[in-house]
C-alpha cells in the first residue's frame, strides 16, 4: 500500500513538474488556462474572418487593414478594464462576473457575425465586440496570474507565463488547421457560429476563481486592502513617474510600431498565388507549433539572458529572415526550384519562433511590475501600449499600401513594401539602452521609491530584463 502510494506521488510530482512547470495544479489554475486555451482557440474564425472581409464584403487590403487596426480598439484601452476590476467589484467579486460577462460578450459578437453582419461597419463593430470580449478576460486572467507570479521563487521566474502562454498556443495548435479545412467545407457564417461556443467556457471556468466577496474594510486573500479606483490612479501615478518602468514601455510602443505588410500579404497568397483556406490552415498550425517551440526555447535556454540581447537579436534575425518574402513576392523562389507552398510554411515557422521568443519577456517583465491593488491595472496598461503600437504598425501598413497603390489585384510593388517593413523592424536597436542591461542594479528614490519595487526590480535584474499581440 506505501509503495502503491509512493509510486502515485511520484506520478503528481512529475506531473506539476513536466506538464504545469512546477505550479500546483488546482481548480483555479485549471480555470486560468482554460481561458488562456480559449484565447488560443477563438483562432479557428481569423481565416474566415478574412475571408468573409475580403470575399463577402469585398474590402480592399487598405480597408481590412484599416478595419481590423480600429476593430482592436478595446486592446489599447485595457488598463479602463483594469480600473473597474480592481476599483468597482459587482456584488463584492472582482474577477469572476467579469470573466462571465466577458463570455457572454464574446458569444454574442459571433452569433452577430454568423446572422446579421452584412455591412463593413456592423463587421467592424462585431469584431471590436469580440476584440472587447477577449480583452477583458484576458485583463481579469491576467491579474490572476500576476498575483500567484509575485510569489514565484527565484528557480521558477516565468514558469506560470510559460504556463499559460503554452496553453493558448495548444488552443491555437487544436483549430489551426481546421481553420482552413472546415472552410473548404462549411461557410464562413457556419464557423462564426461554432466560435460562438467557445467564449462560453470562459463563462464557466470563472465559476471556479478562488474568490471571496469583498468589502470596503475587508482584506483580499492576500492580505491587502482593496483599492479604490482614486487610490489606483494615485498610486499608478507615483509607479509610472519612475525612468525603470517608463523608458522600457516607451521601448515595448517603438518595437511594436513598426509597419506591417500583413493585409496586402494575405491578399496576394490568396489572389495571386491562390492558396486554399486549407493550406493556409497548415500554415497557421506550422506557426502554433513554433509558438510552444518559442516558449520552450525561452523557458529552457533564455531566461537568464539580457532583454538588450534578446531584442537586439530577435530584431537583426526577423529582419534579415523576413527579407526572404522578396523571394516569395517577386517569384524568385520559383527559379530557385522552390515551390510556393513550402517556401511559405518555412518562412512562418523560423518567424513565429522567434517572434514568440520576443513576447516571452515582455509577460515577465510586465507582471513583476505590478504592485498590490493595482495588478490588473498596470499591467493591463503595459499591454495596451503594447496593443496600440500594434495598430499603430496596421495603420502605417495600410498608409503605405496605399501610397504604393497595392490593391486586390496589383502587387507590383508589394516586394517595395514588404522591404520597408522589414527595415523598420531595426528602428527601435537605438533606443534599445532603455532596457535595463544584466548588470544594473535599479535604484528608485527613497520618497518615491513603491514597496514592491526594490525586491521585483532585483529579481528582474537577475532574471532578464525587459520586453514585448497579442494580440
Amino acid at each position: 500500500m506505501l509503495i502503491q502510494s509512493s509510486g502515485l506521488s511520484k506520478v503528481k510530482d512529475s506531473v506539476t513538474e513536466k506538464i504545469f512547470l512546477g505550479n500546483q495544479p488546482n481548480a483555479e489554475l485549471i480555470a486560468i488556462l482554460a481561458v488562456y486555451f480559449v484565447q488560443g482557440i477563438l483562432g479557428l474564425s481569423r481565416l474566415a474572418v478574412s475571408f468573409f472581409l475580403k470575399d463577402e464584403l469585398l474590402l480592399s487590403p487598405v480597408q481590412v487593414s484599416a478595419l481590423l487596426g480600429a476593430a482592436f480598439l478595446p486592446w489599447m484601452i485595457k488598463p479602463v478594464f483594469g480600473f473597474i476590476s480592481d476599483g468597482l467589484p459587482i456584488f463584492g467579486y472582482r474577477r469572476r462576473p467579469y470573466l462571465i460577462l466577458s463570455g457572454i460578450l464574446g458569444t454574442v459578437s459571433w452569433v452577430s457575425m454568423a446572422t446579421i453582419v452584412h455591412t463593413s461597419w456592423a463587421a467592424a463593430i462585431a469584431i471590436a465586440v469580440s476584440s472587447l470580449s477577449v480583452a477583458m478576460s484576458d485583463v481579469i486572467v491576467d491579474s490572476l496570474v500576476v498575483e500567484r507570479a509575485r510569489g514565484e521563487s527565484q528557480a521558477k521566474a516565468g514558469s506560470l507565463q510559460s504556463l499559460c502562454w503554452g496553453s493558448s498556443a495548444i488552443g491555437g495548435l487544436i483549430t489551426a488547421y481546421l481553420s482552413g479545412l472546415l472552410l473548404q467545407y462549411f461557410s464562413t457564417h457556419t464557423l462564426f457560429w461554432i466560435t460562438a461556443l467557445f467564449p462560453l467556457i470562459v463563462s464557466g471556468a470563472a465559476w471556479l476563481i478562488a474568490e471571496f466577496p469583498i468589502s470596503k474594510d475587508a482584506k483580499d486573500s492576500d492580505g491587502t486592502n482593496s483599492l479604490t479606483i482614486k487610490e489606483q490612479l494615485t498610486q499608478l501615478r507615483q509607479v509610472l513617474r519612475q525612468k525603470n518602468i517608463w523608458l522600457p514601455t516607451a521601448f515595448i510602443f517603438i518595437w511594436q510600431a513598426t509597419p506591417s505588410a500583413d493585409s496586402a500579404f494575405f491578399y496576394f497568397t490568396t489572389n495571386e498565388l491562390h492558396f486554399e483556406p486549407e493550406f493556409l490552415g497548415r500554415v497557421h498550425l506550422v506557426t502554433s507549433f513554433a509558438s510552444l517551440a518559442g516558449v520552450w526555447i525561452f523557458q529552457r535556454f533564455l531566461k537568464g539572458i539580457p532583454f538588450r540581447v534578446v531584442f537586439a537579436w530577435s530584431a537583426i534575425l526577423s529582419s534579415i529572415l523576413g527579407m526572404t518574402m522578396i523571394l516569395l513576392v517577386t517569384h524568385t523562389n520559383r527559379l530557385l526550384g522552390i515551390d510556393d507552398h513550402w517556401f511559405s510554411l518555412g518562412d512562418s515557422l523560423i518567424l513565429s519562433v522567434i517572434g514568440k521568443i520576443t513576447f516571452m519577456p515582455v509577460m515577465v517583465l510586465a507582471a513583476r511590475l505590478c504592485p498590490l491593488g493595482v495588478e490588473a491595472t498596470l499591467f493591463a496598461l503595459i499591454m495596451s501600449i503594447f496593443n496600440l503600437g500594434g495598430s499603430v504598425s496596421h495603420a502605417f501598413g495600410a498608409l503605405m499600401t496605399h501610397w504604393l497603390g497595392i490593391t486586390a489585384t496589383n502587387f507590383d510593388l508589394l516586394w517595395l513594401l514588404v522591404l520597408i517593413t522589414n527595415l523598420s523592424r531595426l528602428l527601435p536597436l537605438p533606443f534599445i539602452s532603455w532596457l535595463p542591461a544584466a548588470e544594473e542594479k535599479i535604484q528608485t528614490s527613497k520618497d518615491e521609491q513603491q514597496p514592491f519595487l526594490p525586491d521585483l526590480m532585483s529579481d528582474l535584474v537577475v532574471r532578464e530584463p525587459e520586453s514585448g499581440v497579442v494580440d
